[in-house]
């Protein structure tokens, strides 16, 4: 693999250290007499190591300007425990030096061919690729103990604090150390919300920063982890432990991923999960695998996705599924959606497995089908034509009910349900559960209550993002509630045990709804702005929403919840299909986004709306767009990025914006603080960029994004007298 830097050659020598050496042809034969490769993926190989190998190691494989021979004796030695799995093991997961994973497995499969067949390996007649690394043969990815003692007592001290981290039981993930982000919102009512104070508005302007460490290219969106002193990211197909002091890297899991998705590094997850001993990871391929919190070490993978589901009606693209939004642990079920489904026949689905072992649990379809609550309301559509029901976000959990809550979005493919169909007495086109709030039993994925917020959304206007579970003054009586917002910008307040409607607040930004029906929630829309073909309406927001993904924030104990939003709309159109079209699944709405009429130029908003008065406590507007989540803590600071690369600390009771930031990128991601020691951090993860982030820049386009690139950026206090640390 392509290696610039003589420093990158001793990883390679490593391969050789302290191995003895035996007879050349006894070792062949233990190395590589077992292993099936053809000529043609030794052909394929030889070119593919002229790319990415050839200038550190010779085209030949003796040893190159920077790397060692890879053939003879002492190579054959370094690998005659593993074999060919252990060689491409080592490749898959450390090669290129600067890129580790970068290329397919099929790729690294066909160079370990080329690399067998240069050591005396003779081809096969069948092109059976190189198997990768098996999990039985993990620790054949970690190298022996260096023989430097300088490394070895900075490595032992390293795996030292990783053993020293703690089981995250059911009780800790119930009740989180004020230090620890352990989940997406860091507790299961989703509030966004930290108890520490260090970092207050009375010092707030002494935030520095103080360590940052750049991932591999993706699509960010991310929130990490920190348990112990430990933060956990992900990025593309690499998943990290960084010391959360001081930003040193502990230990890294590389995916080797398929050629199907070697080109899909922009893949984004939004949070991991961690129980117990173990981190929860959903991957670029549909996986869902877990890994040793103190050593990177995978010990199961799930397939969550099955490739047959992404080749429906003769489509392989994977884009038709994705698994990001992350997942949640209830009960010892570990719980994600799938999400998009554009051509995914019969829509996405809610799915559990359990944590120890990764055997699947359950599966809940997102859209209703025949025989359940709902499945009637399809406008007299089979199944296998109802397409969407995407899962954008983690769940929230409720351990004194035992209940699981999820967002639902929209469908896509509108004509579905606004076309004719044969429809039996008492159908509807309402088409459930798009847009509607779930609550499930994780134990067998019963649904136990629905609640739709917007029937037949036709507008691609969904509600699938975090539902805030608190408590509530109604009518002078505490109520147990589930909050949540969708791209409109209305909060729909529910019981939390019936999904009973209670009330609703509007953010005032959109003009599609009319009215709210005071006693059962159900939106009247303004059919000036219904969908006919080849008609253009606008529509009040956007497509991405006055709020989406980037989740609000609410202070458990003011009930004050902050919506960070971006004020667009969209020139909207339906375009008629074909009843065969309509079945092949796919989008018939079009959406470009516009800059709102009578627009003053301030598009990113910042608002504090009080749910226990339900009134508006504060606005602040900007010209740039919000890309972040919020973040509010006890210290009275409220946290929200924007797409001009600043975070801001806004004064949670005022608005006024306290502090800024310059980052290198914008922080398309989630914002966490947390605490080592006696010291409490900031954290947030800047580059990527998806449609909101992708948008916002569209709006202002005097914020150019920058270049590819994912970075966690920390800060902690600093005596701004001194320019030292202030603990």
């Amino acid at each position: 693999m392509r290696i610039r830097s003589k420093r990158t050659s001793k990883l390679l020598f490593a391969l050789y250290a302290g191995i003895g050496v035996a007879s050349h042809q006894a070792l062949a034969q233990a190395v590589f007499s077992t292993q099936s490769f053809s000529e043609a993926a030794a052909s394929r190989g030889e070119q593919a190591f002229a790319r990415s190998c050839s200038s550190c190691h010779a085209a030949d494989l003796s040893a190159g300007t920077f790397g060692p021979a890879l053939k003879g004796p002492m190579f054959e030695d370094h690998f005659r425990v593993g074999g060919a799995a252990a060689l491409q093991g080592y490749m898959q997961t450390r090669m290129p030096p600067t890129a580790p994973g970068s290329l397919s497995i099929d790729e690294y499969s066909d160079i370990a061919a080329f690399i067998l067949k240069g050591n005396g390996a003779s081809p096969g007649k069948a092109d059976t690729p190189v198997p990768s690394l098996p999990v039985s043969a993990e620790r054949l990815r970690r190298p022996p103990p260096p023989a430097d003692p300088a490394a070895r007592i900075a490595l032992a001290t390293r795996q030292a604090k990783l053993d020293a981290m703690r089981p995250v039981t059911a009780s800790v993930l119930e009740n989180p150390p004020d230090g620890d982000w352990l989940m997406w919102r860091r507790t299961y009512a989703a509030e966004g919300a930290s108890p520490l104070d260090q970092i207050n508005r009375r010092n707030v302007a002494g935030l520095r920063e103080v360590w940052s460490w750049n991932l591999p290219i993706g699509q960010n969106q991310m929130t990490p982890l920190v348990h112990d002193g430990v933060m956990f990211v992900q990025s593309g197909n690499a998943v990290q432990a960084l010391d959360a002091a001081t930003g040193d890297l502990m230990w890294q899991y590389i995916r080797p991923l398929a050629a199907l998705y070697a080109d899909r590094r922009d893949g984004r997850v939004k949070t991991l999960a961690i129980y117990e001993n173990k981190l929860f990871v959903p991957t670029i391929d549909r996986h869902l695998i877990a890994l040793d919190i103190h050593t990177g070490n995978l010990l199961w993978d799930q397939e969550i996705v099955p490739p047959s589901e992404l080749e429906r009606r003769g489509q392989p693209d994977p884009a038709w599924l994705t698994a990001d939004g992350g997942p949640i642990v209830a009960h010892g079920k570990v719980v994600m959606g799938v999400s998009l489904g554009f051509k995914a026949a019969g829509g996405c689905y809610i799915v559990a497995v359990d944590a120890e072992t990764g055997r699947q649990a359950w599966r809940f379809n997102t859209l209703a089908r025949t025989g359940q609550p709902g499945g009637d309301s399809w406008n007299g559509a089979p199944e296998d034509e109802r397409y969407g029901g995407g899962v954008w976000t983690s769940g929230s959990y409720d351990p004194v009910r035992n209940l699981l809550f999820f967002g639902v979005g929209n469908t896509y493919d509108a004509g579905t349900l606004l076309q004719p169909h044969e429809r039996k007495a008492g159908e509807t086109n309402d088409g459930l559960y798009t847009d509607s709030t779930v609550a499930l039993d994780p134990d067998t994925g019963k649904l136990v209550w629905y609640y739709q917020h917007m029937n037949r959304d036709v507008w691609d206007l969904d509600w699938a993002f975090e539902q805030i579970l608190t408590t509530l003054q109604i009518d002078g009586k505490p109520h147990e509630v589930v909050v949540t917002a969708g791209k409109l910008g209305i909060f729909d307040v529910l019981d939390r045990a019936t999904g009973r409607y209670l009330f609703s607040k509007d953010m005032g930004f959109q003009n599609l709804v009319t009215a709210i029906d005071p006693i059962t929630g159900r939106k009247t829309t303004d059919p000036a702005l219904g969908p006919e073909p080849g008609k253009v309406r606008v529509i009040c927001p956007g497509v991405t929403g006055l709020r989406a993904w980037p989740a609000t924030a609410m202070d458990p104990r003011t009930h004050i919840i902050y919506v960070p939003a971006i004020e667009s709309c969209m020139n909207y159109q339906f375009v008629e299909r074909s009843a065969a079209d309509i079945a092949a699944g796919g989008s018939d709405i079009r959406f470009p986004y516009i800059t709102p009429l009578h627009s003053d130029g301030k598009i990113g908003r910042i608002e504090a709306i009080n749910l226990a008065t339900r009134k508006v406590l504060w606005t602040f507007r900007q010209r740039p767009a919000t890309s972040s989540s919020a973040l509010v803590t006890r210290g009275g600071l409220v946290f929200v990025g924007s797409i001009d690369r600043k975070l801001n600390a806004y004064d949670a009771a005022t608005g006024e914006v306290l502090w800024t930031a310059a980052l290198n990128s914008s922080p398309n991601s989630t914002p966490i603080t947390y605490m080592v020691g006696a010291v409490q951090y900031l954290a947030v993860v800047t580059g990527g960029g998806g449609a909101w982030d992708s948008d916002g820049h569209g709006l202002v386009q005097e914020f150019p994004a920058a270049g590819p690139g994912v970075t966690v950026v920390v800060y902690r206090l600093v005596d701004r007298a001194t320019d030292r640390r202030s603990n």
